[in-house]
């Protein structure tokens, strides 16, 4: 399927069916006023008659409620196509979730691949609404995955996914609200909040004092109304019988052991209950999640296993949580006036409260992990998405044996299509370093970028901007984008020194690492910079770790002719068209010739 072709005629649908359902809505609205007015006409001329515009009326608020929840629906599918269509033209930039509450400046590539923000690749991919989904996502970017299997796993799953944009559409709609009223209840802290302790005596006394208490009502109820009614004739009290002597002092006990044993329990189940008792939308919509997740067939692995995880102890996950929101609704009445009396004689809010906590033993414990998995279903699909709105991307091939970095046409999936230039690349086996020379915005530290954006997005499953890719499990450390910082008192070279410090620590633990370094050390003096620059790699190289470092510093380059075959030189070359300087972001081999500093200055109006 062509993503623009698909979003756009759905989308043509969706505003259809929405203009649609707008004009049904405002004719019900009008029939509701007419039926309101014919019942208000007819009521104090023939009250029998005035029930037919009465009940028009009630029946038209029922039908008026669906309309709106239905045209609802068909704006927020409206929104996700109009999102898709906005990240397919390349208009997408500040218009979905940037994830900033995921940004972490201390970590060792986020800042400088461009992982959360505004223009951001998770701004891209996500689709996510949930907090759950949110993070999944977020930590496969932030944290690559080592394991090839697991990458794998994830990589069917994605390609399952890719065209099923139908439930891809239907998770958003649903889940617009879920998110919000979902983690407003807190439903995953109350599941797994500490049990409430209840004694089998307990539980029987809850069910049979207000037993006892309504049978006492019930005996007493003749002699209540032969009072109330003045019934002092001997026939008129006959006629209720013997019942009527019946005393009030048991009923009066009952109450009053009642209104004691409730003041015993009701304390214990205060959190549970606050917990929930406004959650009942929140159910409502979690449970249709569930069940639309429940009714699909999947195939791979993955995505069969997070289906299974939506399963309760007696029943599907969706029927659990139903479960759950019937109880609630139930406790919701206890704040009904006219219920208020009957429901203290029942013990009404004790004995639900007791039930929702058997419902929580038996089930609670289950709603952290339902709703982990619906998040890793909803990262899955925006890695899904992402395939599907760049068919030239390739989903990478995972190796074993490296480290490997082996990239046919890689671009930088931030920039668009018409705009974007790439470049092979290939680094691992006996070549561990390219030191990358060039001239100013010749095209470094997009390079340079494009293979940490590829690194990152292979190993979270998704497809990389190439059209090929060979790659075996490996962390990230970028120095690309190191900033001072007034509030740590740390300089730009410092914390640039810092995060070096950070990457050589992972090199040193062990795992295979790929390093990318841009302008090293740029802010010492070329005699220090040389030295460190090349203490620097080399103990990186040393340890098994590959990567790139750019450099405008030609001297720097001799310390890939130092590491034999295991470095080498490339570079990015411009040249002058009259006054301005044209660049081709080209990567060639060996190093540049020339700069074009001078060049650059002199095209912005500097006198040099």
């Amino acid at each position: 399927m062509n993503a623009h072709n698909h979003y756009s005629e759905a989308l043509s649908q969706r505003r259809s069916a929405e203009a649609a359902l707008g004009r049904r809505e405002r004719t019900i609205s009008l029939a509701r006023l007419v039926a309101f007015a014919l019942f208000v006409a007819v009521v104090f001329w023939q009250p029998l008659l005035s029930l037919l515009p009465l009940i028009a009326f009630i029946v038209l608020i029922v039908m008026h409620d669906r309309v709106v929840r239905a045209r609802k629906v068909q704006r927020t599918a409206i929104l996700f196509y109009e999102r898709g269509l906005a990240r397919v033209e390349g208009k997408w930039s500040g218009t979905g979730d940037a994830g900033q509450d995921l940004r972490d400046e201390h970590h060792p590539f986020a800042g400088d691949l461009d992982l959360f923000g505004r223009g951001s690749l998770f701004e891209l991919i996500s689709i996510a609404v949930t907090r759950s989904g949110r993070t999944r996502l977020g930590d496969w970017l932030k944290v690559p995955s080592m394991d090839a299997a697991e990458i794998r796993s994830r990589q069917e799953a994605v390609q399952e996914l890719r065209d099923d944009v139908a439930l891809r559409e239907d998770l958003a709609v649903a889940q617009s609200e879920v998110a919000r009223e979902v983690e407003a209840a807190r439903l995953d802290q109350f599941g797994s909040a500490p049990p409430v302790a209840v004694a089998p005596w307990e539980r029987i006394a809850a069910l049979l004092l207000p037993a006892v208490a309504v049978v006492l009502l019930l005996l007493a109820l003749p002699n209540l109304f032969a009072n109330v009614a003045g019934l002092t004739h001997p026939e008129a009290i006959r006629d209720f019988g013997p019942l009527v002597d019946f005393p009030f002092w048991p009923l009066l006990v009952a109450i009053v052991l009642i209104v004691i044993f409730s003041r015993r329990l009701t304390p214990r189940f205060d959190h549970a209950v606050n917990a929930v008792e406004r959650a009942e939308p929140a159910l409502a919509l979690l449970a249709g999640v569930l069940a639309r997740l429940e009714r699909e067939r999947f195939t791979a692995p993955r995505l069969q296993s997070l289906v299974n995880r939506l399963q309760g102890s007696d029943a599907p996950a969706s029927v659990e949580i139903e479960k759950l929101r019937k109880l609630v609704a139930l406790l919701e009445a206890r704040r009904n006036q006219f219920f208020i009396p009957i429901g203290g004689l029942l013990m009404w809010t004790a004995n639900i409260a007791m039930r929702i906590e058997r419902w929580r033993a038996r089930s609670g414990h289950r709603i952290g992990d339902w709703m982990e998995a619906v998040g890793e279903i909803e990262a899955l699909a925006s890695l899904a998405s992402f395939a599907f709105e760049h068919p030239s991307f390739a989903m990478p091939e995972i190796v074993t044996e490296g480290p490997l970095f082996d990239a046919r046409d890689l671009g930088h999936p931030l920039i668009p299509d018409d705009r974007r230039v790439t470049n092979d690349l290939r680094i691992g086996d006996e070549l561990r370093l390219l030191v990358v020379s060039g001239s100013n915005m010749s095209g470094k530290s997009t390079m340079m970028r494009s293979v940490g954006l590829g690194a990152v997005l292979a190993m979270a499953g998704g497809p990389v901007c190439a059209s090929s890719m060979r790659i075996s499990p490996t962390a990230v450390g970028a120095s690309i984008r190191v900033n001072d910082s007034l509030q740590e008192g740390a300089s730009r070279f410092y914390a640039e020194i810092l995060r070096i410090r950070q990457i050589l620590g992972m090199a040193a633990s062990g795992e295979p690492l790929l390093f990318l370094l841009d302008e090293v050390l740029a802010g010492t003096n070329s005699h220090d910079r040389r030295i460190g620059a090349e203490a620097i790699v080399r103990g990186l190289v040393d340890r098994g770790a590959v990567g790139l470092v750019s450099t405008h510093d030609l001297a720097l380059a001799k310390i890939a002719d130092d590491l034999g075959t295991r470095g080498s030189n490339v570079h990015f070359d411009d040249h002058l068209e009259g006054d301005r300087v044209v660049f081709d972001y080209r990567m060639r081999p060996g190093v540049v010739t020339r700069s074009n500093a001078l060049a650059l200055m002199r095209s912005v109006g500097i006198e040099v």
